[in-house]
C-alpha cells in the first residue's frame, strides 16, 4: 500500500539528467483491470501494478463492495470478488476518483444492477458520462438518478446492441466492454476509444474468457459469453510516465534511457520531440532521449489516441518554453487543462492563453525557481520538470499528492538520474 508522503518538493534546477530509468505499470490500465476483477468470483492476480494513490483508492472502492484486495508481492495485487455484498461503492472513496465509475459496467454485467456517485478526479474540464449511461441503456438497463448517485438496473439479462459513442471516451469504452462481456449476443461499440489502456482492458477480458475484437480501432465488437473466469494478467507499461522521462531528458539537455516502455504507444510524442530537434532512438522496449542545445518551436494538438495524449500536453508545453521561437499548444480533449500556465508564469515562462484551450509560448525563457502548486497529476509533473530546468533559485512545488496519485516514486526516479529534488 502506498504510504502517505510529505506533500512538497524542493527542486534545484540546472542539473543534466543522465542514466537509466524503469517505467512502472500504467495507472489507467490498472484501474480498468481492477474493475474487471469484479466480474468473477475467482481470484484475479495483477502483475506490474504501480504502487500509487489512485490504485490504493480504487482498492478501497472494491473493498467497500465486499471484494478482497491485497498486495501479495512487489507490484502484485490479488483481487477476489466472491462475496460481493453491495452494488454501490462507498461515496467517500468513489466520489473523488474518476476511474471508480468503471465499477458500474462490471457490477451491471455481473449483478444486473449498479450505482455510483458522479465521478470526481482532476479539475481539468467537463468529462460527461453520457457515453457510459446511454451505452448501458442500449444494452437494456434502466438508468435513473438518486441524488448524487447514478443507478443502472437490468430487470432481465443484458442484450447485445450497436452503440454509437458521441465521443471516443476511454472510460466509457472500458465500461461498455465490461458490461457487454457477458451480455447475450453481439455488441458493437462504434466510435470507441483506441487508447492502449482500452486495449489493456480488452486483453484482460479476453484472458478471462471474453470474446472481443477490434480493440485499438474505433469499432470494437464483443460477443457475449455465458461466464468468465479468474486470471493472471500483467499491466502494460505506463506510456505517460515514459513520456515524462523523455521530456525531462530533452528539457535538461540530458541523456536518458527509458526501459520497460512500449514505444509504439508514444509515437505521437516521439514524432513531436524529433520535430523539435530532440534525438530519439528506439530498440525493443527501450526509448533513448537526448536533449540538444537549441530546440525548434512546435504546434501541438492534444487529441484522442493515436494523437498526442492530453496527459502529455502540459509536459510538452514546459519543453517549449526553451524552444527558439513561438509555439502553439491546442487542447482538444478537455476544456480547462491550461490552468498550469499561471503557475509557469510565476517561474518566468512567457505563456499567453487564448480562451481555455489554446496557449501561445514564446521562448527560450530562463526559468527561475518559485513556489508553485500542483493542480492535478500531469500539471504537477510539468511543474516538477520546469523546476529541473530552472537556471536560478529553488522551486517549491506544493500539493504533490496529486502527482503521487499517478506516478510511482517520480521524485526518487528523477533523483536516480541526477536531479536535485527532495521532499519536505
Amino acid at each position: 500500500m502506498a504510504q502517505r508522503k510529505a506533500n512538497t518538493l524542493l527542486i534545484e534546477g540546472g542539473h543534466r539528467l543522465q542514466g537509466t530509468v524503469a517505467v512502472s505499470g500504467s495507472k489507467n490500465a490498472t484501474l480498468g483491470a481492477m474493475a474487471a476483477a469484479l466480474l468473477v468470483p475467482e481470484d484475479c492476480v495483477l502483475q506490474n501494478v504501480p504502487v500509487i494513490g489512485d490504485v490504493d483508492q480504487m482498492a478501497e472502492v472494491l473493498r467497500s463492495l465486499g471484494a478482497t484486495v491485497e498486495w501479495t508481492g512487489r507490484n502484485v495485487l490479488r483481487i477476489n470478488a466472491a462475496e460481493l455484498h453491495s452494488s454501490t461503492p462507498a461515496i467517500e472513496f468513489a466520489g473523488t476518483l474518476r476511474g471508480s465509475f468503471l465499477v458500474m459496467g462490471a457490477l451491471l454485467g455481473r449483478l444486473g444492477e449498479a450505482s455510483c456517485p458522479q465521478p470526481g478526479g482532476d479539475v481539468i474540464g467537463q468529462r460527461p458520462i453520457d457515453v457510459h449511461l446511454s451505452g448501458f441503456a442500449a444494452l437494456g438497463a434502466e438508468i435513473s438518478r438518486d441524488g448524487e448517485r447514478f443507478i443502472a438496473h437490468a430487470s432481465k439479462p443484458l442484450e447485445g446492441a450497436t452503440i454509437f459513442a458521441d465521443y471516443p471516451s476511454v472510460l466509457g469504452t472500458q465500461n461498455l466492454m465490461l458490461a457487454a462481456a457477458t451480455a447475450r449476443g453481439r455488441t458493437r461499440i462504434v466510435n470507441a476509444a483506441a487508447e492502449p489502456e482500452v486495449q489493456g482492458t480488452a486483453q484482460m477480458l479476453i484472458r478471462m474468457g471474453a470474446r472481443i475484437s477490434g480493440a485499438g480501432t474505433h469499432t470494437i465488437e464483443v460477443e457475449g459469453v455465458e461466464r468468465l473466469r479468474g486470471c493472471e494478467f500483467e499491466i502494460i507499461p505506463d506510456r505517460l510516465e515514459a513520456g515524462t522521462y523523455a521530456v525531462a531528458s530533452a528539457l535538461t539537455q540530458g541523456e536518458v534511457e527509458v526501459r520497460g516502455a512500449c514505444p509504439q504507444h508514444l509515437e505521437s510524442l516521439t514524432h513531436k520531440l524529433r520535430e523539435a530537434g530532440v534525438q530519439i532512438e528506439i530498440q525493443g522496449d527501450v526509448l533513448w532521449a537526448r536533449g540538444v542545445p537549441e530546440l525548434r518551436p512546435l504546434t501541438i494538438q492534444a487529441l484522442p489516441y493515436p494523437g498526442l495524449a492530453t496527459d502529455l500536453q502540459a509536459l510538452v508545453a514546459v519543453l517549449l518554453t526553451q524552444a527558439h521561437g513561438v509555439s502553439y499548444v491546442h487542447e482538444r480533449v478537455f476544456d480547462n487543462r491550461l490552468l498550469y500556465a499561471g503557475e509557469l508564469r510565476k517561474m518566468g515562462a512567457d505563456v499567453v492563453t487564448t480562451g481555455t484551450t489554446t496557449a501561445i509560448i514564446s521562448g527560450p525563457t530562463s526559468l527561475h525557481g518559485a513556489r508553485v502548486q500542483a493542480l492535478d497529476v500531469r500539471a504537477g509533473a510539468a511543474l516538477i520538470l520546469a523546476g529541473l530546468a530552472a537556471v536560478s533559485g529553488r522551486s517549491e512545488v506544493t500539493d504533490v499528492y496529486h502527482v503521487d496519485r499517478g506516478y510511482e516514486r517520480l521524485d526518487e526516479k528523477l533523483r536516480s538520474l541526477g536531479a536535485k529534488i527532495e521532499r519536505v
